[in-house]
């Protein structure tokens, strides 16, 4: 029987970090237990656009952000690249929706030709194969055909294929607010509750 108040989420080496780090936020605050991979490209990613600096070590990073984002430390698990004890490597885990965000052309290359070289690919490997919710927010610009094709061949597997395109019919006054729109997109898309803006015609 999966979870539904179990999600995993993984971060990758695509610019777009504030949007990674809103989504956990949101997550954590609906009181989800999120299953957290970043990739090492990830964290450079991380450190340059928030200055978000992470330890190394997995157990390392998830004692820093239960302290710094003030969840129950069980509420987040937190899995190193190469982890293939973790949960996720397997498809006996009970994670009904994984989402990559945001996900790289690499990353985006590597789970349409199931190349399981590390914990990111494997667990979102595993998420096709089980018929699962898989989540992809591909950060590029512009899209290469090589990168076209690949969204294409994921979507025709039922992966949702969702870039990260603010609107600007709300009249935003705010990144914060911008970054709130893409996340909300993600969030109805995994079916998970928020009150991060209006919806249309309310």
């Amino acid at each position: 029987m999966l979870d539904q108040q179990q999600i995993a989420l993984a971060i990758t080496g695509a610019s777009g970090a504030p949007y990674a780090k809103r989504l956990l936020e949101v997550l954590l605050q609906q009181g989800l237990t999120v299953h957290l991979m970043i990739s090492t490209a990830g964290r450079i990613v991380l450190a340059d656009e928030l200055d978000w600096k992470l330890p190394a070590r997995a157990s390392d990073v998830q004692t820093k952000l239960v302290q710094e984002l003030n969840c129950h430390p069980e509420q987040l698990l937190v899995y190193g690249e190469q982890q293939w004890s973790s949960p996720l490597a397997s498809g006996s885990h009970r994670v009904p929706t994984m989402i990559v965000c945001p996900c790289t052309m690499g990353s985006l290359s590597a789970i349409a030709c199931g190349q399981s070289d590390n914990l990111i690919n494997r667990a979102a490997d595993v998420m096709l194969k089980e018929d699962r919710k898989l989540i992809v927010v591909p950060r590029e610009a512009p899209f290469s055909v090589i990168h076209l094709e690949n969204m294409l061949k994921l979507a025709k597997l039922g992966v949702c294929i969702l870039p990260p395109n603010p609107g600007f019919y709300f009249n935003p006054t705010s990144l914060n607010e911008l970054v709130d729109f893409v996340v909300a997109r993600i969030l109805d898309q995994a079916k998970i509750e928020h009150n991060l803006m209006p919806r249309w015609g309310d």
